[in-house]
């Protein structure tokens, strides 16, 4: 296996630095207004030169890629815009000075701004040329004529959205626009400072230890610098995460001034990782992205040669379940949506009143502190989305790798859109799948597993085993309903999870269609576009010792019982055994004329529930009943009743108050599987025997043998 070169990017924070030329340290608060400096001279510059060339023209040279004698533009976005000498318009206000370096990084980000902005121009510019008769429905000629003029890749969903943005477009003006120029605003560019354009008279980047670089340049000492004094270079220490190995290469960062007062640093690093091939798989997973769990998955092995090709899984389902967070993050929209409806409504009344209104204040202020707490909620969302998508990435890789796959199928986020009134889909729009598929192809590829994306169109409409129409209902006992949960084929008698069938859909297109697998040069992702379905066999695994079998065999290698009575120490007679008739009925009442009463078993002795009066009069109570405390009276807890309190002294003693062992050993267990206490999630473990024929078997599926040799455990 090759070696190839994985690229990411760590977010870090610069807390404080050092003014290089008097050693003063430079605290967290003085460090972020300086950046912010810079950011907004930054925005301005990269603003203006964006907004002066937003034109059809100027788009159409860019994506000609070249100059007016007709050299090739460079790849480096400041170089192609003084080649075109763009930037000579934009000129900066009176008496505020910046370098060269810095006008570079302005003109990188407003040339990557605007190459953006070609592929969305391309699909607006084909669907006008192409523009149906009824754009809520095209035919199959608008299709085919509008495929012509769209370069690969394109999804139906992008399709959709610009069709919408048109329709909108033509509902307010009347008539359609003339290109993406006019039916949208310049691209809105953020404050940033993009250091990969400057060289080592502006910014210089080197790594201290294995924990901690060092980034020195130049920042501004005001919001207006007049001359170069103005400048001075910094130094400042960036602590590295885990994710930044010893081995990493580190990269010209990238600077961003937070809400929250801190200034992010973007870094990007390189590693080597091995590289992955598109084709020529036979083991892999398939997963699924759902609404009552977010991940479900299946294993596949492809066998056979040709028309005798076939896809054969174990049936044992992978489950990443996140129903619980999923029911947090619901929540905490809801409190993000009326927070925000609130402020809103503050400063609505805010705006009615004006600034004379001596109430004109108070709700403003009311309205900044509404914000406040919208943007915690919003961070809190964000932050659980990012863990829990890291840990349903660390583990689908995980299995993968147990398993021996080699690749990992997922279905093409862009071909999923909710449609109807299919308000399910709604939930699995918050739960960051795009966040998901990105970390688990940057875990993926260090462990030198492919991540490929398959069509996800009918995926759950046909049955896995015989193609056949699927039928969804709510549970597998209620099959006359109508649902989504369950699917049924009536053709073949396939039950399962609707998930689960179509994990095994996704893992055969993939094994299937592995031959025309794309890889996309700029992002290096990896998508299949055409569709090849095909059966998926199940195939037994060896059969495991079962409860019954285990007693059958006890029962025989035991000693045999002696015979005659127990000798119990202090019993002096054995136990009478209650006389039955034949089918295991007591016949005491059948000889005393009384109807036969319910059939009894030693292993559940009689229980009685309240208390019984011995023929003396005593009352004897039931085992672990108490006649003597009196029954409270009222409701009792649960359904929104609070618990009985017990007193302090009943107690344990505040150093010894702690959950159960199981308890505690329980959320353990999960904590270190997903990162999440309240998570449930298949565990991780190796498939030690295989499933379905050798390669070289061309004999029907037999049953799954042992593995004998150690190394046989990665065998599939």
């Amino acid at each position: 296996m090759g070696v190839a070169k994985l690229m990411a990017t760590a977010t870090c924070t610069a807390f404080r630095g050092v003014l290089e030329s008097s050693g003063e340290r430079v605290g967290q608060g003085l460090l972020f207004e300086r950046v912010g400096f810079w950011a907004r001279l930054s925005q301005e510059l990269t603003g203006a030169l964006v907004a002066s060339r937003w034109d059809e023209d100027s788009l159409d040279v860019l994506a000609a890629g070249a100059d007016e004698r007709g050299e090739a533009l460079p790849s480096k976005g400041w170089m192609a815009m003084r080649r075109l000498d763009w930037p000579q318009a934009v000129t900066l206000p009176a008496g505020v000075y910046v370098s060269d370096r810095v006008r570079r990084g302005a003109e990188e980000y407003a040339a990557r701004a605007l190459r953006l902005a070609l592929h969305r121009r391309t699909i607006v510019t084909a669907i006008l040329a192409t523009w149906p008769t009824d754009p809520r429905r095209r035919t199959e000629a608008e299709w085919a004529a509008l495929r012509k003029l769209l370069p690969a890749g394109v999804s139906g969903a992008e399709i959709r959205n610009r069709t919408r943005q048109i329709r909108a477009y033509v509902a307010e003006h009347g008539y359609r626009p003339a290109g993406l120029c006019v039916l949208e605003g310049p691209p809105q560019v953020g404050e940033l400072v993009l250091l990969a354009a400057m060289d080592r008279q502006q910014v210089t980047l080197a790594r201290v230890d294995e924990t901690t670089a060092r980034l020195r340049l130049k920042l501004p000492l005001c919001a207006a610098p007049a001359s170069g004094r103005d400048w001075a270079w910094h130094v400042i220490d960036i602590r590295l995460p885990g994710t930044v190995g010893v081995d990493s290469v580190l990269h010209t960062p990238t600077l961003r001034p937070t809400r929250a007062g801190r200034i992010a640093v973007d870094l990007p690093h390189s590693r080597p990782a091995p590289a992955t091939k598109a084709s020529g798989h036979t083991v892999a997973l398939g997963f699924d992205w759902g609404v009552g769990t977010l991940l479900t998955g299946t294993l596949g092995r492809l066998t056979g040669k040709g028309q005798t090709r076939r896809v054969l899984t174990d049936g044992r389902p992978l489950i990443f379940d996140a129903t619980t967070v999923s029911a947090t993050l619901h929540r905490l929209r809801g409190v993000r949506e009326h927070l925000a409806a609130k402020r809103d409504h503050q400063r609505a009344l805010a705006d009615g009143l004006g600034s004379p209104h001596l109430r004109w204040g108070e709700h403003l202020d009311r309205a900044r502190v509404l914000e406040v707490e919208h943007g915690r909620v919003c961070a809190r969302i964000r932050h659980l989305n990012d863990a829990l998508a890291r840990a349903a990435a660390r583990w689908a890789v995980d299995q993968a790798a147990a398993l021996g796959a080699s690749v990992i199928y997922l279905e093409d986020l862009a071909t999923l859109e909710a449609r109807g009134h299919r308000r399910g889909n709604a939930r699995l729009s918050g739960q960051v799948r795009g966040t998901v598929a990105e970390a688990m192809r940057y875990l993926a590829a260090k462990a030198g597993i492919a991540v490929v994306t398959v069509p996800a169109r009918g995926t759950s409409r046909l049955c896995p085993g015989c193609l056949g129409a699927l039928t969804h209902h709510p549970a597998p006992d209620r099959l006359a309903e109508r649902g989504w949960r369950w699917a049924h084929c009536t053709r073949c008698g396939l039950s399962m999870d609707r998930d689960h069938a179509a994990a095994r859909r996704i893992v055969s297109r993939g094994l299937l269609a592995q031959t025309h697998t794309t890889t996309d040069p700029t992002t290096h992702t990896r998508t299949i576009r055409t569709t090849v379905d095909g059966t998926v066999t199940p195939v037994r695994r060896p059969k495991k010792t079962t409860r019954r079998m285990r007693r059958q065999h006890q029962a025989q290698t035991a000693p045999p019982r002696p015979h005659g009575p127990k000798t119990t120490p202090g019993k002096g007679h054995p136990t009478p055994s209650r006389p039955t008739g034949p089918g295991g009925r007591d016949t005491r009442h059948a000889a005393r004329g009384q109807a036969p009463g319910p059939k009894t078993s030693r292993r559940m002795p009689d229980a009685r529930t309240v208390p019984a009066t011995t023929p003396t009069g005593m009352v004897q109570r039931p085992a672990g009943h108490d006649t003597t405390t009196p029954t409270p009276t009222g409701p009792v807890s649960g359904h929104g009743v609070p618990a009985h309190v017990r007193p302090e002294e009943d107690l344990p003693p505040p150093g010894r108050r702690r959950l159960s062992r199981r308890t505690c050993r329980r959320r353990t267990r999960a904590a270190e599987r997903t990162g999440f206490h309240h998570l449930h999630a298949t565990a991780v473990h190796p498939l030690t025997p295989r499933i379905g024929p050798r390669p070289g078997d061309r004999t029907r599926p037999r049953r799954a043998r042992k593995a004998r040799k150690p190394q046989a455990h990665t065998e599939f």
